[in-house]
C-alpha cells in the first residue's frame, strides 16, 4: 500500500491511454513551443505540457496500486509482435519522480531562461527541454529493450544540444556538451551492441520474454557479453565510476535550467535501467550477474562514494563540486542496489529520491543567483545568504539533506542503507559511507560558510534574491526534503514496492 490506491486522477476513458498520453504529451509540446509565437508562449506551454504528464504519471501511480501492474500494446498489436508500454511500481516511482522535477524546471524555466538565453531561442530550448522530458518518461515505461533505447537516445540528443547553449554565455558549455555526446554515444553503442546480442541468443526484444528465455541460456557466452555490453554503456549514461567523466562539466557549464533537470533526472533514468536489466531481465541468482554485483558494481561504488566526494572537497567551483558530489552520490544508491536484498534496494531507490529532490534544489538555488550574480567560485559567493536569505535558505536546506542531517531525507536514506550493510555484515560498507559523509560535511560546510558566514570581497557584485517564479518551486523541492525526512511513509513504500518488484515479487 502506497496511498495511491484510491487515487482516480482522471475518468477511465483518460486513464486507459495513460502511460502513452504522459510521453506524447509533452512530445506535442515540444512541437508546440517550436512554433509558438514568442518566448511568452513557449514557456507557458511547456509549464502546461509538464503539468499534463505530471496528471498521467499520477493517473497511472493509481492504476499500479490497484492492479500491481499495468500493460498499453501501441496500436494495439501485443508483444512480442508488437511494441508495449509496461508500468510497475518501480515505473510507476520514476515517472512520478521525472514528471515532478519536470513542472518545477519548467516553472522555474519562466525567469531563469531570460538571463541565460536570447529571446528568439527560447521557444527552441523549451522545445528540447520537452523532449528529453519525453524521452526519459518513455524510458521508464517501456517494456521493449530496443525502445528503451530509443528513448534514451532521445533524450540524450535534446540534452546534448541543450547543454551547449549555454555556450552563449560561457564558452565551457561547448567542449562540455562534446564531452558528452562522445561519451553518450559511446554508451548508447555498447547499450545497443548488448540488445543485439540479447535478440541474437532469445529472438525477441521485449524484456519480459527476454527474462524467460534465458532461463535457459545463463552458459551462453552470447549473453554474457550482451550482459557486459549493457552494464558498461548503461554506466557510462549512469556516471558510474570511473565512467564519469563527461558528468561535471555537463552540470558545471550548462543552463541553470538544464543543470537543475539533469542533476534530478538523467542518471536516475539510467540506474533505473541498470537495475531493470540486472534484476528483472537478467537475475542476480545467474552466476555472471550475481559477481557483476559482488565484485565490479559494489566495490566502483564504494570507492566513486570517496574519491569523488574528496574531488568535491577540493573543488573551488561551486556547480563542478556540486556535480562531483553527484557522482558519489550515484555511488551510495549503487551500493544499495549491489547489495541485492530487499532492504538493500529500497534503501538505494530512496536515495535515488533524496538525490533528485535535493540535487535539483540545490542548482535551482544557484540558478535564481546566477540572474543577478554572474559567480562560480566559493569567494565569488561569499555573503551571498544574507543578501539572498530565502534563495540561499532553500539551497541550506539541499546542502543539509546532501551531508545527511536529521530531519533530511538524506539523512534517512543514509540510515537506511547503513540498515541493510550492517544486516548483511558489510561492515566496510559502513565505514565507507562513513567516510565518504564526513568528506561531504567538509565540503558542505565549506559552501555554508562561504555563504552565511563570509564577507563579499571588497568592491563585488552583491546577490539579489530570486524572483517570486523561481522562490515557489525552489522551496517546493527543499520543503519535500524536509517534509519526507520526517513523515517518510510515501517515498519509502514506494521505494520498498519498487523493490519488492525487481526481487522477483508480485509485478
Amino acid at each position: 500500500m502506497n496511498g495511491f490506491e484510491t487515487l482516480y486522477a482522471a475518468p477511465p476513458a483518460l486513464m486507459a491511454h495513460a502511460p502513452v498520453l504522459m510521453v506524447v504529451g509533452p512530445v506535442i509540446g515540444a512541437c508546440a513551443t517550436v512554433l509558438a509565437p514568442n518566448s511568452r508562449w513557449a514557456w507557458m506551454i511547456s509549464v502546461f505540457a509538464t503539468i499534463f504528464a505530471l496528471w498521467m504519471s499520477l493517473g497511472v501511480a493509481g492504476e499500479v496500486a490497484r492492479h500491481g501492474v499495468i500493460t498499453y500494446a501501441i496500436g494495439g498489436f501485443a508483444p512480442p509482435v508488437g511494441i508495449a508500454f509496461r508500468v510497475d511500481a518501480l515505473g510507476s516511482m520514476m515517472s512520478l519522480l521525472i514528471s515532478s522535477v519536470g513542472v518545477a524546471s519548467a516553472l522555474f524555466a519562466g525567469h531563469g531562461l531570460r538571463h541565460e538565453i536570447r529571446e528568439e531561442k527560447q521557444g527552441l530550448f523549451h522545445g528540447g527541454f520537452l523532449l528529453c522530458l519525453a524521452g526519459l518518461l518513455g524510458l521508464v515505461s517501456t517494456g521493449d529493450a530496443f525502445n528503451a533505447f530509443v528513448f534514451l537516445e532521445v533524450s540524450s540528443i535534446g540534452t546534448y544540444a541543450l547543454i551547449a547553449i549555454g555556450g552563449g554565455r560561457d564558452r565551457r558549455a561547448l567542449p562540455a556538451a562534446f564531452n558528452y555526446l562522445i561519451m553518450g554515444t559511446i554508451g548508447a553503442t555498447f547499450f545497443v551492441i548488448g540488445i543485439g546480442f540479447l535478440y541474437a541468443a532469445t529472438g525477441t526484444l521485449n524484456m519480459a520474454d527476454i527474462a524467460a528465455r534465458l532461463a535457459t541460456l545463463q552458459d551462453s557466452r552470447t549473453v554474457q557479453a550482451g550482459f557486459a555490453f549493457i552494464v558498461v554503456g548503461l554506466g557510462l549514461k549512469a556516471a558510474m565510476f570511473p565512467l564519469h567523466g563527461w558528468l561535471p562539466n555537463a552540470y558545471a557549464y550548462a543552463p541553470p535550467l538544464m543543470a537543475v533537470f539533469l542533476s534530478a533526472t538523467a542518471t536516475k533514468a539510467a540506474i533505473y535501467l541498470l537495475a531493470r536489466f540486472v534484476f528483472t531481465v537478467f537475475d542476480p541468482s545467474i552466476v555472471f550477474a550475481g559477481h557483476f554485483l559482488d565484485y565490479v558494481l559494489m566495490p566502483l561504488a564504494a570507492i566513486a562514494a570517496i574519491i569523488c566526494s574528496l574531488q568535491a572537497a577540493f573543488d573551488q567551483d561551486l556547480r563542478r563540486s556540486l556535480a562531483f558530489s553527484s557522482v558519489a552520490q550515484v555511488g551510495y544508491i549503487l551500493l544499495g542496489l549491489s547489495i541485492a536484498t530487499a532492504a538493500g534496494i529500497s534503501a538505494g531507490l530512496l536515495l535515488l529520491i533524496a538525490h533528485a529532490l535535493m540535487k535539483a534544489a540545490l542548482f535551482m538555488a544557484l540558478g535564481g543567483i546566477a540572474m543577478t550574480l554572474r559567480a562560480r567560485t566559493l569567494n565569488e559567493f561569499a555573503g551571498a545568504g544574507r543578501d539572498a536569505p530565502w534563495t540561499m535558505g532553500a539551497f541550506a536546506i539541499g546542502a543539509a539533506s546532501l551531508m545527511g542531517l536529521p530531519f533530511t531525507l538524506g539523512f534517512l536514506s543514509k540510515w537506511r542503507l547503513l540498515e541493510a550493510a550492517v544486516e548483511q555484515q558489510l561492515f566496510w560498507l559502513v565505514a565507507v559511507i562513513a567516510a565518504s559523509s564526513l568528506a561531504a560535511l567538509v565540503y558542505v560546510g565549506r559552501m555554508l560558510e562561504a555563504l552565511f558566514f563570509r564577507q563579499p570581497m571588497p568592491g563585488a557584485a552583491r546577490a539579489i534574491e530570486a524572483p517570486l517564479g523561481v522562490i515557489v518551486p525552489l522551496w517546493f523541492l527543499a520543503g519535500l526534503s524536509v517534509w519526507f525526512g520526517i513523515d517518510a511513509s510515501l517515498p519509502e513504500n514506494l521505494a520498498n514496492q519498487a523493490a519488492i518488484v525487481l526481487l522477483g515479487g508480485p509485478r
